[in-house]
């Protein structure tokens, strides 16, 4: 099989392909991040903020800031992500099973968090108890 002029074409078209996809689903993780930080009563712009985006995580799910250092420790780290996840989620009037679908399908799991009807509700609006009610008061603050 002999090279020829075309040949360069199809791997340019295949990485332009899948740029536009990779931008796309990044675009719709931002905006959808965006809406859920001002729903919760954050500055959006903060969702593009490398590490202050995390540390705005920790205020949305209403754990200490600390907790930004801790979810940034290879490994480790994946557990305060998970769990803060799950604190958001119920922020936001949602099951544990909406946080697996946060963890493993966040591209479309955040868009649904941001543009549906769940309204962000702190501590001292949920109904059933509060942080008692939210992680059974483990590391209470």
């Amino acid at each position: 099989m002999e090279p020829t002029a075309d040949m360069p074409e199809i791997p340019m078209m295949a990485i332009a392909i899948m740029s536009i996809v990779v931008l796309a689903i990044l675009s719709v993780m931002i905006v959808s991040m965006w809406k859920i930080f001002e729903k919760a009563g954050q500055p959006g712009w903060a969702c593009i903020v490398p590490f202050y985006n995390i540390y705005i995580l920790t205020k949305i799910a209403e754990k200490p800031g600390y907790w930004a250092v801790l979810m940034c420790i290879p490994y480790i780290g994946l557990i305060w992500v998970i769990w803060v996840y799950n604190r958001m989620a119920k922020r936001f009037g949602k099951t544990e099973s909406f946080t697996v679908g946060m963890i493993f399908l966040s591209i479309i799991f955040f868009p649904i968090l941001a543009f549906g009807d769940a309204q962000y509700k702190s501590e001292g609006n949920i109904a059933d108890g509060g942080e008692g009610a939210l992680d059974a008061g483990v590391f209470k603050n």
